[in-house]
């Protein structure tokens, strides 16, 4: 099997500018409208949507690796890096800290340049145990290949399919010097395209024993933030890639095993980002939401426990409301969840559901 860098002229990739200009317009004029959008809102909507953003991009980068995070640890870390007051916040895991750390440095110092001590720092944050899962690996440092070649396998024991094959560590920190160099200099390659070529390019290298794929989704981030003019994220590209996943995994290991003209997984990169770019108005439309629902209700008065529980409601909550749970989420009794929840019921901001069953259960009247 020869695989993408073992061509001649490796890593002088190539690909057909025509088959991707009419994507490449479509992602540019997007990220503008959505850029526009953001500035021309105030400074609290503006840091909700870099918060909801920044949250799904943690959540959606290390979903996609096959590990779950708790949301509220994850939007409470990415809130005190911001400075953002979100009321009580959940205290997070190191693992959390770590990857949400790595995320905020990607892309709110996304103009500085990356350096091989800048990955390394990213790659500790990533495994501040030094192990993953229970295997201990190298942190901070290239891979050394000490247990045999660094490959991508799949299947049971016995039955394994090698999707990939990496480089040999030997060569890695001299690659990784050229694909920095790369990065750091200034080119006329269209932003957008640099950061679909720099994806492909790292996974390629896999430099480290594990966390190539975040820490690729991370450059990916930096890059597109670059492209954008901005230090804040409104869209998610990770999010879609998740939602993508089979297809970002098929285009991915044909890439890897064909020659240097690199025109399909460019296209589907670009497809990807216009996708996440769409998605974003979802989004953006609940931030809007959120903040139309408390303009309409400024002057009612409600306490600490009525404000978590409508937020939550306000940001998707999981599940059914019903008042056991809201006893439970508020650290109350059963009867104050029941007086709350009347309370909201008195002043029509919630309602019960028409679907009824075994419980009453709530929800905000839109």
């Amino acid at each position: 099997m020869k695989y993408i860098y073992q061509n001649v002229d490796w890593p002088n990739f190539t690909w057909d500018n025509s088959r991707l200009l009419s994507t490449l317009s479509k992602v540019r004029n997007l990220q503008g409208r959505i850029i526009g959008k953001m500035e021309s809102i105030g400074f609290n909507l503006r840091n909700e949507a870099i918060l909801e953003t920044l949250t799904l991009d943690v959540i959606k980068s290390t979903e996609i690796e096959g590990e779950i995070l708790n949301p509220d640890q994850v939007r409470s870390s990415i809130a005190k890096r911001l400075g953002l007051d979100i009321g009580a916040l959940d205290s997070s895991d190191r693992n959390i800290d770590g990857i949400v750390d790595l995320i905020m440095d990607a892309t709110k110092n996304c103009n500085e340049p990356i350096s091989a001590d800048r990955l390394f720092g990213w790659h500790s944050a990533l495994f501040p145990a030094g192990r993953s899962g229970l295997y201990k690996i190298t942190v901070g440092s290239w891979r050394i290949d000490s247990t045999g070649p660094m490959q991508v396998v799949s299947g049971a024991m016995g039955k394994e399919k090698v999707h990939y094959q990496a480089p040999d560590s030997s060569v890695i920190p001299t690659e990784m010097d050229q694909f920095m160099d790369w990065i750091n200099s200034k080119t006329d390659l269209e932003p957008v395209i640099k950061a679909a070529v720099a994806h492909l390019w790292f996974v390629t290298l896999h430099p480290f024993d594990d966390g190539n794929g975040r820490i690729g989704r991370a450059l990916t981030d930096l890059l597109l933030a670059r492209a954008d003019g901005s230090t804040q994220r409104f869209y998610s590209m990770s999010s879609q890639i998740r939602k993508e996943r089979k297809t970002y995994y098929d285009i991915l290991e044909s890439t890897q095993k064909g020659g240097l003209d690199i025109t399909n997984w460019l296209s589907w990169f670009l497809n990807c980002l216009m996708d996440a770019l769409i998605s974003s108005d979802t989004i953006l439309s609940k931030i809007f939401f959120k903040a139309n629902f408390w303009e309409q209700h400024s002057t009612i008065t409600l306490n600490e426990r009525q404000r978590l529980m409508i937020n939550k409601m306000l940001d998707g909550f999981d599940g059914k409301l019903t008042s056991s749970k809201w006893a439970k989420i508020t650290k109350c009794s059963q009867d104050t969840a029941l007086r709350d929840i009347q309370d909201l019921m008195n002043k029509m901001i919630l309602q019960k559901e028409a679907s009824g069953g075994r419980s009453t259960n709530y929800e905000l009247i839109k």
